[in-house]
C-alpha cells in the first residue's frame, strides 16, 4: 500500500465523517474599531452580532474584537485597513475621510436626520440605490447613523444662534465642520476618542455629538450644558459603516457567506440603529446626574437655525453635482426615504 500523504490522510478523515475539507473549513474574522468596548455601538451590536455569526455557522466563523484602535493605527485609517486586508471587518466613519464618500454625506447634512433606527433604514435604501461605487472597495455589512446630534459646551453653553459665535467645537465630519462654521463657531475636526482630552485642555468649548457616546467618552464631566433641538429633524447626524475586506468575504465557502449574508443589510442596519438610540438614554441620565443645564430650542429659534443652515446644502449639491451626482435629487430622496420610515413628512 502506498503511504498517504498528511493532508490526504485529513482530507479521508473528513470525507469519512461525511464532510468535506470545504465543508469543514474554520475561519476566524479580525474585527477593528475605535471605541472602547463597553460603549453601546461595541457593548450591544458589535459583539453580539460576532456572537450570532459564530453561532449560526457552528463555530466554523470565529470572529475576534479588537476595541479602541488595538490593532493599531489612527480611525481614519480604519477604513483602508478592511480594504486592505489588515483587518477583516472594521466599523468606523465614512466622515473620517473627508471628501472621500461625497454622496454618503446627503444623511449627513443639516437637520437631516429623524431617529437612528428610522434614519438607519432609509441610508440603507439609499445605499443601494446611489452608493454601490463609492463602497465598491469593501464588502458592506452595515450602514447606519447615529441619533440626533446636540450641542455640548462648557460654561453657560448655547441657548439662541447668536451664542455660537465664536465657539471652538469639535466635529466629526466635513458637513458638520461647514454648518458649524455658518452657524457663526470655529469648526474644529477630529475623531471621537480625541474630543475629551481636547475638551479637558481647553483646545475646544465643546463639541457636537449625540448622547449615546457621551457617557463612555465621560463628556457630562466636561462640559456643563446641553442644547438639543425641538421638531421632528436632529441639527446633524454622522454616518457610519460596518464593512468587510473583499477578500476576506470571496474566500468564503458558500454556507458561510450566507451566514454573512443573513447577518448584513437593512435589518442590521436598522439593529444598530436602534443600539444608538437606546444608547442616548444613559447619557441624559448622566447629564442630569452631574447637574449640568439641558435647553431645548423651540421651533422659532429651530426655525433661524435652518436657515442659517441652508447655504451648507446649496453648497454641497453644487459640489456633488460638479462630480457627477445629481446632488438635488439626492436630497430629495434622502428625506422621502427617512419621511417613509418615519411615517412623517
Amino acid at each position: 500500500m502506498i503511504p498517504l500523504k498528511p493532508l490526504a490522510i485529513a482530507a479521508t478523515a473528513l470525507l469519512c465523517a461525511g464532510l468535506s475539507p470545504a465543508l469543514a473549513q474554520d475561519v476566524t474574522l479580525r474585527v477593528h474599531h475605535f471605541l472602547p468596548a463597553p460603549a453601546p455601538v461595541p457593548k450591544n451590536f458589535i459583539t453580539p452580532w460576532a456572537e450570532k455569526v459564530m453561532e449560526e455557522s457552528d463555530g466554523r466563523i470565529k470572529v475576534e474584537v479588537y476595541p479602541s484602535m488595538q490593532l493599531g493605527g489612527t480611525p481614519p485609517a480604519l477604513f483602508d485597513q478592511a480594504r486592505d486586508g489588515v483587518v477583516d471587518i472594521v466599523w468606523t466613519l465614512p466622515g473620517y475621510t473627508p471628501g472621500r464618500f461625497p454622496g454618503t454625506e446627503a444623511f449627513e447634512l443639516p437637520f437631516m436626520p429623524a431617529r437612528a433606527e428610522t434614519t438607519s433604514q432609509a441610508l440603507w435604501d439609499f445605499y443601494e440605490k446611489y452608493l454601490t461605487d463609492e463602497f465598491k472597495d469593501v464588502h458592506v455589512i452595515a450602514l447606519h447613523v447615529h441619533g440626533p446630534g446636540l450641542l455640548h459646551v462648557k460654561g453657560d453653553g448655547v441657548s439662541s444662534l447668536e451664542d455660537m459665535q465664536g465657539l471652538k467645537l469639535r466635529g466629526p465630519t466635513r458637513q458638520t465642520n461647514a454648518l458649524l462654521d455658518a452657524l457663526g463657531a470655529t469648526p474644529v475636526g477630529m475623531p471621537v476618542p480625541a474630543m475629551p482630552e481636547a475638551l479637558s485642555k481647553g483646545v475646544i468649548d465643546g463639541t457636537v455629538v449625540p448622547w449615546e457616546v457621551t457617557t463612555p467618552l465621560k463628556v457630562a464631566e466636561l462640559v456643563d450644558s446641553h442644547t438639543d433641538f425641538e421638531g421632528p429633524r436632529g441639527l446633524y447626524t454622522a454616518a457610519f459603516v460596518f464593512a468587510m475586506n473583499k477578500a476576506s468575504y470571496d474566500r468564503l465557502p458558500d454556507d458561510l457567506k450566507a451566514v454573512i449574508d443573513a447577518n448584513s443589510g437593512r435589518e442590521i442596519s436598522k439593529w444598530v440603529g436602534r443600539v444608538m438610540d437606546e444608547g442616548d438614554q444613559p447619557g441624559i441620565a448622566a447629564a442630569e446626574a452631574a447637574g449640568n443645564t439641558i435647553r431645548m430650542l423651540d421651533a422659532e429659534e429651530v426655525a433661524r437655525w435652518k436657515a442659517a443652515a441652508e447655504p451648507v446644502i446649496e453648497a454641497w449639491i453644487a459640489d456633488v453635482t460638479a462630480k457627477g451626482y445629481d446632488g438635488a435629487a439626492m436630497v430629495e430622496d434622502a428625506r422621502a426615504m427617512i419621511a417613509e420610515y418615519a411615517g412623517t413628512d
